[in-house]
């Protein structure tokens, strides 16, 4: 491997704050005498049960804020267009704690010994201190194709292993031993989204069960049991825990009432399932899994001969090594510099290898959360800490959750995009319904937020980011890119062509001929961004923004070259889309040379806004192009001087790779060291953007997506492809990365029509 194979030097120092880190479902955090590891093993806890996601009010109160629009009556149709709104989506929750308690000698320890780190290349956490002259050590790692946590506590000598450990969580739960070497959690969810207690008259809410089992060294050690619900080692040379959880979620569509799963059952089938397979085997069994994903890219980054600090860089880089610690003898008195550290000083020595490590830092997180079988990688992704998160924790489909899945397919992980194709099919069985009774449409549409039980109508809130239907669609463009790096001709026709026929149908009924002779779509919102109507009252609903028009020929547009590839071109659905696909609305320029974001020109109340909809046709989109659109490509380069620099760690990579698509190698790498700053979790900034000390990036708060479109946009800055080009290097900084090398045991980064780079 070519790349740094291990997270920089996540050693805890004492000055810097105590960060929570992840590996797959796991995450921990060191406290001075105990340790309290966060579960986040089971992606399918939410509140909630399946809902209703139709109203048949809305047909009354569409016809009402139509003809307010075209009546230019902009802020009374935005406050018309409250009366389309739906309820609150659901909310993601977490199984629990597992907490390690140790004795207070663990309390003396030597401080300039501690050490945590990940291991990019093995998914792998590891902590080391010592006391006295005893080392004392945890390995923790995740397993996907066992579906178990495993943990070995050890020490480098003989019977000096003690401590108590027991499981705990905020959900309504108990906890019983069962057995001399087991601890069992069952609990639920709540039924309802904000329960004001509970009670018997609450639905049922989502069921879990999460089991622990303790193994210690057969020589040394015993295990006793304390209050019924914790487990007791002492004595012992090392201990192995094996956790195991399962749920009653049995899909979308089904109520947990009337689930058929006993999650107690699947738990304990689990467990046995590996009864007979040792630390080593299962250790075996997880990397040979993950690194099958991991290893097929790596990429190296090196600073050009030529720039200042490059014998630095030169002098580090020989050898091939195998921690990141190799790479870095300077800084503290153990030769070690935390990640913290090297964030902070990114601005001043721009380190290459800091920029490689967080690349594949998004690809271990890719791989860790959406796997065959998972639940789409949410806005916290499995790492969510809280019971009540940030914006729910929920898959917000306006950038967030297609931002997750942009990297999928360029870095070499298209396997990772089958939890979002399963989860689209289940959103469009309940989106027909909101399709049909919303707004008298075939086809299907979800709006901008969902669940776990496949929300497709508005949630409530405010009409500037609830009331936008093209989530599904946006959603549906994943499905064509995935045929046109694969081409996968059984995927196209089973899987993808149903769904973008069904969006299709949804589309051509939303689309309503404007006096002009343009389909236009009505009520239309840019989203989450507001503008000022002619009259000066702020609105946010209008006709046919750039980004809905943008995204419908996106949608359209691989609904004919899929209709060509299956022999479909003659369809009723087929001619239909070719005769809309000639009547959308063009993308227009604004009077000072920025693409316009609404159909008119608007006064921009906020130039800043963090959304960049209207530069969709440039990225992720294909329909603004430096080779048959310039005009537009200088019209894209002013709206993002427009926008500038500043905002959420989201934007910021969104910035970066639309830098990209214009072949901007400047500004696609400013907007990589905009977002190689430090963030203070005690002190942050909303909408600020920035990494947290462990390389989480920061909207604030922690938000996944981030970190998922840097590595999708610096696969940008590296390689572009379409159809018919490869473009190498568009735009690779030279002086700041004039020596490079990408390569892989498969492909180092994936083109259109399955072109392995290397």
């Amino acid at each position: 491997m070519l790349v740094q194979s291990t997270v920089n030097d996540l050693y805890l120092l004492p000055a810097l704050p105590r960060d929570k880190w992840g590996n797959g479902w796991v995450k921990g955090l060191q406290a001075h005498g105990g340790v309290t590891v966060n579960i986040r093993w089971k992606d399918t806890l939410w509140t909630g049960t399946p809902g209703n996601y139709t109203d048949p009010k809305v047909p009354a109160a569409l016809a009402d804020v139509r003809k307010l629009v075209d009546d230019g009556e902009y802020a009374d149709a935005t406050s018309a267009a409250v009366n389309l709104l739906g309820n609150l989506s659901e909310a993601y929750q977490l199984l629990g704690d597992l907490k390690l308690d140790f004795d207070d000698l663990h309390l003396t320890y030597a401080e300039q010994t501690y050490s945590r780190e990940l291991d990019l290349d093995t998914a792998t956490v590891r902590v080391g201190y010592s006391v006295g002259d005893v080392g004392f050590f945890r390995e923790y790692f995740s397993s996907y194709p066992d579906q178990v946590i495993v943990m070995k506590i050890s020490a480098s000598k003989s019977g000096f292993v003690s401590f108590t450990v027991s499981l705990d969580s905020q959900l309504h739960h108990q906890s019983y031993v069962k057995g001399s070497n087991q601890i069992f959690m069952e609990g639920s969810c709540p039924g309802k989204r904000i329960p004001p207690e509970v009670n018997d008259n609450d639905p049922k809410g989502i069921q879990f069960c999460g089991i622990l089992d303790l193994k210690i060294s057969e020589e040394n050690g015993m295990i006793s049991i304390l209050d019924d619900k914790k487990l007791k080692v002492e004595g012992s040379d090392w201990a192995i825990l094996r956790l195991v959880a399962s749920s009653s979620f049995d899909g979308p569509l089904t109520d947990p009432s009337d689930s058929k799963k006993d999650p107690t059952a699947d738990a304990v089938h689990a467990l046995k399932s590996i009864r007979n397979l040792s630390y080593s085997e299962l250790y075996a069994r997880h990397l040979s899994d993950y690194q099958n994903l991991f290893q097929r890219v790596s990429l190296k980054l090196r600073k050009s001969s030529s720039s200042p600090n490059a014998m630095e860089y030169a002098s580090l880089a020989t050898g091939e090594p195998s921690s990141i610690t190799d790479l870095c003898n300077k800084g503290n008195e153990s030769g070690k510099i935390s990640t913290a550290d090297r964030i902070r000083s990114f601005a001043i020595d721009e380190d290459p290898f800091l920029v490689e490590l967080l690349f594949q830092f998004g690809r271990y997180l890719l791989i860790s959360c959406s796997r065959p079988g998972t639940q789409v990688a949410n806005l916290q992704g499995i790492w969510n800490k809280d019971i009540a998160p940030k914006w729910d924790s929920a898959p917000h489909m306006n950038i967030n959750l297609e931002m997750n899945y942009w990297p999928c397919l360029p870095c070499n992980l298209a396997e990772c995009q089958e939890a979002l194709f399963d989860f689209l099919s289940s959103l469009s069985v309940n989106g027909c319904k909101t399709a049909e009774v919303n707004y008298g449409a075939r086809g299907w549409v979800v709006h901008h937020k969902t669940d776990i039980w496949a929300k497709s109508s508005p949630v409530s809130g405010e009409v500037v980011w609830a009331m936008w239907a093209m989530g599904g669609a946006w959603l549906c463009t994943h499905l064509w890119e995935h045929y046109k790096y694969t081409m996968d001709k059984e995927f196209l026709r089973n899987k993808a062509y149903p769904l973008l026929e069904g969006c299709a149908q949804f589309l051509l009924d939303w689309l309503i001929e404007g006096p002009d002779g343009y389909l236009e779509t009505n009520p239309s919102t840019s989203p989450e961004h507001s503008f000022i109507a002619p009259d000066g009252k702020p609105a946010s609903v209008s006709y046919s923004t750039t980004m809905d028009m943008a995204i419908i020929k996106e949608v359209f547009s691989g609904v004919a070259a899929a209709a060509e590839v299956l022999g479909y071109t003659n369809s009723d659905l087929v001619n239909k889309v070719r005769k809309a696909q000639t009547r959308l609305r063009p993308i227009k320029i604004a009077m000072d040379g920025s693409i316009m974001e609404w159909a008119l020109d608007f006064k921009d109340p906020e130039v800043h806004h963090r959304h960049l909809s209207h530069l969709f046709g440039l990225f992720p989109g294909h329909t603004i192009t430096l080779e048959l659109t310039p005009d537009l490509c200088t019209a894209a380069e002013k709206s993002l001087y427009k926008r500038g620099e500043d905002g959420p760690g989201w934007s910021t990579t969104w910035k970066t790779a639309l830098w990209a698509r214009l072949h901007s190698s400047e500004h696609a790498y400013r907007m990589v060291k905009h977002l190689i700053t430090l963030v203070d979790p005690h002190h942050e900034v909303s909408f600020h953007g920035g990494l947290y000390s462990n390389l989480f990036a920061a909207h604030p708060p922690f938000q996944i997506d981030a970190n998922f479109g840097f590595l999708a946009a610096v696969a940008e800055m590296l390689v572009q492809s379409t159809a018919k080009d490869l473009y190498l290097l568009p735009a690779l900084p030279w002086d700041k990365w004039g020596e490079w090398f990408g390569e892989g045991t498969e492909s180092a980064r994936r083109g259109h029509g399955q072109h392995p780079l290397e």
